[in-house]
């Protein structure tokens, strides 16, 4: 058996662990124990991967597993992983590992909670080492349904609304999606559910594939934000616990770029290139509509919550331009905005659970209350609008410079129109950084002097974060060769 399957094994075990907890000692331990065990093999899986392929392993998956699981619909347990895998597998195991710290005083049903808040990881780390199609939806299914009652029963403000319109959305495109694969697997007249072998027939007729890419598309889509299928998006992440934030925008919206181009693209490569442009348009409308949005919120989570529409919409931008640095920058924008959303929601739960408002009219003087936080927070800000020496700088830079590499008039306008966004992103930046850390100290909904700075638990996640959006901006060479090696292959089945 692969050594993969530890991803869905350890949270199976940390749910059986919580379940048997006794007290809040017990399940604080779990979940530390649990989620250092996930960051430790992903972490042992990113330096494996490295060397396997500085050795010439030139596989297009490593680690590969395959087992029969039902054989009239040809559905088998396959895992495997390229280097758009690896990436996406430590980032998943950094958000939970610091999630836990952020959620370290949540109350009450803090066992409940976490209970909840693993299974969502459960079906995040499958999604991302299953090779069958099925598998790979079924995963996808497990990570959607938490999150109604980690927001309806944890959430604050318009909780119920909220985890009601993103159930009913991401369930809508769930649909599409089962229909989408459903007419992969009959078309293609494969014996096998398998992503890789699927590709490598290659004898899905264009027409069916025109029918069934839009599904697919749509599908992940939704999730990943785009354009008009977004609205679920804002709500759900300000109605959100602090650490369900941090794992909804930093990883959860990364299923929905990731089976774009995993599924939709590599699997129907000559509807892709036929209708790219008809959601290139969209999703240069997610970009600048996600910025401008921000511009005008007032509540810190709306104003991240539409930056990630905006962040995210980029991803599939990047993707449909269909050049390797494109997409490796899209790679690379996943990697990069799911550090520094986690970083900006866990920063921003944790000056509402002190101030007992998000709204920046209400909000001011931070430096002088809460210097950490507040130095968190302009760092974050800093490496979201693209600051050179940390990793939004990288991938955006790598995201423009790879679209602009297409020399029609149609794509390098789509082009210069998503770069106004960099523009945009630093003016709501630097006005929410202006007003809520150097203006007057008023603070009518608490008094000042109970307000406190981080506790160890809180600065344990905000430091991991920070040091490693800093670290993947200093050092981006190694993720920027693995997830190379592993575009080249789908991108050649493409174009």
């Amino acid at each position: 058996m692969s050594i993969l399957t530890l991803f869905v094994v350890i949270p199976a075990l940390m749910l059986l662990g919580l379940w048997l907890s006794q007290n809040l000692s017990q399940v604080r331990g779990v979940m530390v124990a649990g989620s250092s065990c996930l960051l430790a093999l992903s972490i042992w899986l990113t330096v494996y991967f490295i060397q396997e392929r500085a050795s010439g392993n030139t596989a297009e998956m490593l680690l590969t597993y395959s087992i029969p699981w039902f054989k009239p619909l040809n559905i088998a347990y396959s895992v495997g992983v390229d280097g758009i895998s690896v990436v996406m597998l430590l980032l998943s195991s950094i958000i939970v590992f610091t999630g836990t710290f952020a959620s370290w005083q949540l109350k009450p049903l803090t066992k409940e909670y976490f209970l909840w808040f693993t299974l969502l990881s459960t079906g995040v780390f499958g999604f991302f080492i299953c090779t069958d199609l099925f598998t790979m939806f079924m995963f996808y299914e497990v990570a959607l349904i938490p999150m109604y009652l980690l927001i309806g029963v944890w959430g604050s403000g318009p909780k119920e609304y909220a985890a009601m319109k993103l159930t009913l959305m991401l369930m809508g495109g769930s649909a599409l999606l089962i229909l989408g694969i459903l007419g992969i697997y009959y078309y293609s007249g494969a014996t096998t559910m398998n992503v890789s072998e699927i590709a490598a027939m290659h004898n899905i007729p264009v027409g069916v594939q025109k029918v069934f890419f839009p599904f697919i598309f749509i599908g992940f889509g939704v999730l990943g934000a785009l354009f008009p299928f977004h609205t679920w998006s804002p709500d759900g992440h300000a109605s959100a616990p602090t650490a369900v934030s941090m794992l909804h925008a930093g990883v959860l919206m990364k299923l929905g770029g990731y089976g774009c181009f995993r599924v939709a693209m590599y699997l129907l490569p000559d509807a892709a290139n036929e209708l790219a442009w008809i959601f290139l348009v969209l999703t240069t409308c997610s970009v600048v509509y996600g910025a401008f949005s921000a511009c005008v919120q007032t509540d810190l989570k709306y104003i991240n919550a539409y930056s990630s529409v905006s962040h995210c919409g980029l991803v599939l931008f990047a993707l449909l331009m269909m050049t390797k640095v494109s997409c490796t920058g899209a790679i690379l924008q996943m990697l990069s905005h799911g550090l520094m959303t986690a970083l900006f929601f866990a920063l921003i739960g944790m000056i509402y659970g002190r101030a007992h408002t998000r709204d920046i009219r209400y909000l001011g003087g931070l430096m002088k209350i809460m210097p950490f936080l507040a130095c968190g927070y302009v760092i974050a800000g800093l490496a979201n609008l693209g600051l050179p020496g940390f990793s939004g700088f990288i991938a955006e830079m790598t995201i423009f410079v790879g679209s602009f590499e297409n020399a029609d008039t149609f794509h390098r306008t789509c082009t210069i129109l998503a770069c106004t966004s960099i523009v945009v992103t630093a003016v709501y930046i630097l006005r929410v950084v202006g007003k809520i850390l150097y203006q007057k100290v008023d603070y009518p909904h608490c008094d000042t002097v109970m307000l406190t700075d981080a506790t160890w638990d809180e600065r344990v996640a905000v430091v991991c974060l920070i040091a490693c959006v800093a670290g993947l901006g200093m050092f981006p060479l190694w993720a920027s060769n693995v997830i190379n090696d592993a575009v080249g292959p789908i991108l050649s089945n493409i174009i």
